[in-house]
């Protein structure tokens, strides 16, 4: 659609901070810079006024609204901002809540998915493992397959607020790819565990399904914990205006030499002091 280069722009501009809270927009403007009529900028301040991110009303124009307005699980927000400077702390945030979810959800599917899920997890499992030791665990198929395997394991959970989350899931998943979170070989306990929650839903055994998925979401955790701080990138310097040139100081004047000062008479030889030793004894006090 028209509007969703401009949507994803600005979207991008405003999580990252480079749009701060307070900051104006308006329609003219953002049709400017992007080559857009007013119609497609206007849309696009519509969807971004319903994701939190900015307010606009005949009084105010449009105003970029400060961070705790946003809707941080919506998963356009979720990519813009682990496409931004603070993706670190933003994957740790979304682990957490992976903590809290997925071992619950798993569980739930343990009790009430089908059977046609139950076949279907186990056979995604044994394809992860079949990816992950031949060394294609960052590649685009074991993404598919994993983000298949925990939106399966979401959706079949029986509580509709945890299907709710399943695209969240999937946008942290693909989030850990895309970061280079995810090695050519995952650690063969990552694999065992993915195993372990399959065979746990297929048997119906809830309380295994829900301590295999522990084990997977703590050792992504681990992997969040290990990893180096991201760097912020510093914003590159405006371009200087060229200072002009000095101009030339003009050639100084030779100066004229310092006349010699004339030679200074000789100055006569001081006389010695006589011998103190000749001098009389003086007489002894009474």
């Amino acid at each position: 659609m028209l509007h969703s280069p401009v949507l994803d722009a600005l979207g991008r501009r405003i999580t990252a901070g480079e749009l701060p809270a307070g900051a104006s927009l308006t329609l003219d403007g953002i049709g400017s810079e992007f080559g857009v009529s007013r119609t497609v900028a206007r849309e696009a301040m519509r969807l971004l006024e319903g994701l939190g991110l900015v307010r606009s009303g005949p009084r105010v124009g449009i105003v970029v609204l400060p961070h705790p307005a946003w809707n941080v699980l919506d998963p356009r927000v979720i990519a813009w901002r682990l496409d931004g400077p603070g993706r670190t702390s933003q994957l740790r945030s979304l682990t957490e809540l992976r903590q809290a979810v997925e071992p619950r959800a798993a569980a739930g599917a343990a009790r009430g998915a089908t059977a046609a899920v139950r076949d279907e997890l186990v056979a995604t499992a044994a394809q992860l493992r079949k990816l992950g030791e031949a060394g294609e665990g960052d590649g685009a198929e074991f993404l598919a397959l994993d983000i298949r395997m925990h939106e399966l394991l979401m959706r079949s959970s029986g509580n509709e607020l945890f299907t709710a989350l399943a695209d969240v899931v999937s946008v942290v998943i693909s989030g850990r790819i895309h970061l280079g979170l995810m090695p050519a070989y995952p650690v063969p306990e990552a694999l065992d565990a993915h195993e372990a929650v399959a065979r746990a839903v297929a048997a119906g055994d809830a309380d295994a399904a829900e301590q295999a998925m522990a084990r997977i979401v703590r050792e992504v955790r681990g992997t969040l914990d290990d990893a180096p701080p991201a760097q912020p990138e510093r914003p590159a310097l405006p371009d200087q205006p060229a200072q002009p040139e000095r101009p030339a100081l003009p050639d100084q004047p030779a100066q004229p030499e310092r006349p010699a000062l004339p030679d200074q008479p000789a100055q006569p030889e001081r006389p010695a002091l006589p011998d103190q030793s000749a001098l009389p004894a003086r007489p002894a006090q009474a």
